[in-house]
């Protein structure tokens, strides 16, 4: 039997394969609400064949956004607005999935989508972003550093998402502690400079992001939570590895059921050659070291490549991205490939 074809079953929520659909930012929401292409880009992966469909990264707070034209979760009418998307989902055989996320310093910036690069000003829509330290990425505006309330701001945006995402039907709420963005911020030395209990050590850097774990947990008991880490920031004196083991281990604790390793995004001057399954070994030593479900992603392409990561141990699922926009049947021409029994819909088995 494949082993990319093969279910697997988190926390009584059965996925079909694994192979799974990344989120991807659309920049296409308005006031945080998505709309008709969000619930075409996300049910054709379904109609494809993949076993889980994770939504874009969804603002938790208006302050959250990456850009002024990304998806949200901070209130009622962006939930609703997510409802028939996830039904379009799940009717279509997939489990739908939705990535919990806040900028930090890398909020209020310009969407790519417009051809520019920088922060969006008050003036033109845009907003003051925040971090653990006043300590802007590259150009872009000068963050405020989170004081305590702010810091329990974020832990109970995060849990308000959570409650919403499982009303409008998430079965997968992914925390976003990865590329970069508030959560990986307070994670690294090099964005983290705070001298209280959330900055400084191993312990006190980690101590939101598992906060926001439990926080999740606690606000979805029976939905399966996954956190993405980026395994090393590439830069010297930076987040690594180890770091991301040990961190695994204290999510895991804290009601976390699968860590999806990526690397990279905290900061301009990383060292990063991507190429095919360039990440896979960070979420390999992941695996060895915590016996943690672990999913990889980056640039993994190829079907026989992705069976052949889990074959090995190195994971327990494959994330894509990319390869779902340039084929959104990609779990239909894999198994295919791989000889294993088509998820194709009913409508289109006259093709396989």
């Amino acid at each position: 039997m494949s082993a990319l074809f093969t279910p697997l079953t988190i926390r009584g929520i059965e996925l079909r394969n694994r192979l799974w659909v990344s989120p991807m930012c659309q920049y296409s929401a308005v006031d945080g609400i998505p709309n008709d292409w969000h619930h075409v880009h996300l049910a054709q992966f379904a109609a494809g064949g993949a076993g889980l469909v994770i939504a874009e990264a969804s603002a938790v707070s208006p302050e959250g956004r990456i850009s002024p034209d990304d998806a949200g979760i901070w209130n009622d009418a962006q939930a609703d607005a997510w409802a028939p998307i996830v039904a379009a989902i799940r009717a279509r055989g997939s489990v739908a999935g939705v990535q919990l996320g806040h900028a930090g310093r890398k909020a209020s910036t310009t969407s790519p989508l417009t051809g520019g690069r920088g922060t969006v000003a008050p003036a033109d829509g845009g907003w003051t972003p925040v971090a653990p330290s006043a300590v802007a990425y590259d150009a872009f505006a000068e963050p405020v550093a989170l004081d305590a309330a702010g810091i329990e701001k974020v832990v109970s945006d995060f849990a308000d998402a959570a409650r919403r995402a499982v009303a409008a039907g998430f079965e997968v709420l992914e925390v976003h502690a990865a590329h970069g963005y508030l959560l990986h911020q307070f994670l690294s030395p090099l964005t983290n400079h705070r001298d209280d209990e959330y900055g400084g050590s191993f312990e006190n850097r980690v101590r939101l992001t598992v906060r926001v774990t439990e926080a999740v947990r606690a606000a979805a008991p029976d939905a399966a939570v996954f956190v993405r880490f980026s395994a090393t920031d590439a830069a010297e004196g930076g987040w690594d590895v180890a770091d991301t083991v040990a961190a695994a281990r204290l999510v895991a604790d804290a009601g976390a059921d699968l860590i999806d390793v990526s690397s990279g995004g905290l900061v301009p001057q990383q060292h990063i050659v991507p190429g095919p399954g360039y990440q896979v070994e960070y979420a390999a030593a992941v695996r060895r070291e915590t016996g943690l479900l672990v999913s990889a992603v980056g640039m993994i392409d190829d079907p026989s490549f992705g069976e052949q990561i889990l074959a090995d141990g190195r994971a327990d699922a494959i994330m894509s991205g990319r390869e779902w926009l340039r084929d959104p049947h990609y779990a239909l021409r894999a198994a295919a490939a791989l000889g294993a029994d088509s998820p194709a819909p009913a409508q289109y088995l006259r093709a396989y």
